[in-house]
């Protein structure tokens, strides 16, 4: 019998969906504003801080959620595991990649909405509707 069940919900249903959604809009914001009032490059320097941030979390989003259910424990701890630890690794590769291969680049633009989409995890109990309950 097999233990580890797969979250058959769709993506948009799971209880992380919200707070995705939000670094996202956040991000699209942040980058328009730093466009409109310090220029193009500026602008899609933080749309790439924005991402550096965005996609690693959406990747552990869906590494971490996979598995569903109290047989599936063990799964759920690996999959967090794989997850933070992937997770880690493309931040870093996204870092490199941005600024080896991006000329013009405004760093100061990149980290700040990088931080500012992360800072948006920090705010995550208020975005989730779900709430747990113990029996």
């Amino acid at each position: 019998m097999e233990t580890r069940t797969p979250n058959r919900l769709p993506f948009h249903r799971w209880a992380v969906f919200p707070v995705l959604f939000a670094q996202f809009v956040v991000l699209l914001l942040a980058s328009l504003g730093v466009w409109q009032w310090h220029g193009v490059v500026s602008g899609y320097s933080a749309l790439c801080g924005g991402l550096i941030a965005w996609l690693p979390n959406l990747y552990f989003a869906y590494k971490a959620f996979r598995y569903t259910g109290a047989r599936a424990a063990q799964a759920i701890v690996k999959s967090f595991y794989a997850g933070e630890a992937g997770k880690l690794i493309l931040t870093a590769v996204l870092f490199a990649l941005t600024f080896a291969g991006v000329k013009p680049l405004a760093p100061l633009a990149v980290f700040g909405v990088f931080l500012l989409t992360q800072l948006v995890s920090w705010f995550a109990p208020l975005l989730i509707k779900t709430r747990l309950s113990r029996p």
